[in-house]
């Protein structure tokens, strides 16, 4: 996609389109990348332009109706990395550009070391300090990669490294950073990416309410499992007949011979109390 110089149109009274790029900006040396440009249903015709100097370039062309217009760079190298921005129109008018878009190229210098001035684990509401050095590349800029893409650019400091710092953190701080190191003279070629890191934020005092409030939950469970345990048994256990059901049941007694040593067993029924059994 040769860069050629933009033909202008007048402008319509259009929706700014908007410019993205899949799966992102940053992208590995030779990777592929997908510009994607938004305009309207009705737009007939998108181009893509790229900044060189102080004007932007036409990179291609895109005819039909579509709302989404796709533009696809094969290979990412330090002729492609730039920043871009497209535009749509239809019967020679073209809306407003779209925002910028800028794409990096990575791999081109060794990686950098990532460090943090603490653990890795962080309670919410609390500060963390990432550094990013290199002790084979003099870079005067250092990018830090977070979760979800997004980056943070600083200037190198007295120690040949960048520092960055974030907080409060909360939960969504949480995940994997990695930093890029790169020159000012040449902000879309970066280096390799560093080691990764990975940052935990997590509210461990809530874990320890809710491990609490198991341990009670348990304790009551098991309290009332004995509770109607007891009850049960007692309600099926052994149960002593009735006044009225004991008149006709049998007397156990035990008489004692006077004149002997042994005892012996006698069955005596109540409405017979002269009776015995020897």
């Amino acid at each position: 996609m040769a860069p050629r110089d933009v033909t202008l149109f007048c402008l319509g009274n259009f929706p700014i389109p908007i410019i993205s790029a899949m799966p992102g900006s940053v992208i590995p040396w030779n990777g592929s990348v997908k510009i994607l440009c938004q305009g309207t249903l009705e737009s007939y015709v998108y181009q893509l332009e790229i900044l060189e100097n102080v004007t932007y370039k036409l990179v291609e062309k895109k005819l039909g109706f579509q709302e989404v217009a796709e533009f696809v760079i094969n290979r990412m190298d330090t002729n492609t990395a730039g920043r871009y921005q497209c535009g749509y129109g239809r019967e020679h008018r073209w809306s407003a550009p779209s925002e910028a878009l800028e794409l990096v190229v990575t791999g081109l210098y060794d990686k950098p070391f990532l460090s943090t001035d603490g653990g890795h684990v962080v309670m919410p509401g609390e500060n963390i300090s990432f550094q990013c050095s290199s002790a084979h590349m003099s870079f005067d800029r250092f990018s830090l990669s977070r979760p979800g893409g997004a980056t943070l650019s600083r200037h190198r400091d007295v120690g040949l490294q960048g520092d960055f710092t974030l907080g409060p953190v909360n939960l969504s701080f949480s995940g994997v950073y990695t930093c890029y190191g790169w020159d000012s003279g040449r902000p879309y070629v970066w280096s390799a990416p560093s080691n990764a890191l990975e940052l935990v934020v997590t509210d461990t005092r809530s874990q320890d309410y809710r491990t609490e409030n198991w341990v009670r939950m348990g304790v009551a469970g098991l309290v009332l499992i004995a509770l109607l345990a007891f009850l049960a048994e007692n309600r099926l256990g052994p149960q002593l007949p009735h006044q009225e059901d004991q008149q006709d049941l049998p007397d156990l007694s035990w008489s004692r011979q006077k004149s002997q040593t042994k005892w012996t067993f006698g069955l005596t029924p109540k409405d017979h109390q002269g009776d015995s059994w020897s």
